[in-house]
This record gives structure tokens, sequence and C-alpha cells, in this order.
């Protein structure tokens, strides 16, 4: 099991315009204390997309 205070947890983007939970990543929580917002093409809107980090 993976701890809650991991310095490095999962993290799942969604697409900001369909919602639609696409990509799974991992981050640094030291570096990136904030959520993580990347632009990743989203296959559902057929197009590039900022895709938000979700709980």
């Amino acid at each position: 099991m993976a701890k809650a205070t991991d310095v490095r947890p999962k993290i799942t983007l969604a697409c900001t315009e369909c919602k639609e939970r696409n990509y799974i990543t991992k981050k640094n929580r030291r570096n990136d204390p904030d959520r993580l917002e990347l632009k990743k093409y989203c296959p559902r809107c057929k197009t590039s997309q900022v895709h938000k980090e979700t709980r």
C-alpha cells in the first residue's frame, strides 16, 4: 500500500472540457505542491486540452 505522505504519489489527470479522466502519472510533491495542469491530447474531444489533477 502507498503511504499518504508518499513523495511521488500517483495522480489522475482529467480533461477540463469533457471531464473524462484520461491519464495517470506521478508527481513530486516537494517540487509541485499545487495541483498539476498539463496540456495533453483528449481522445473524446479529439484535440489537445488542458488536463487538471483530480483527487
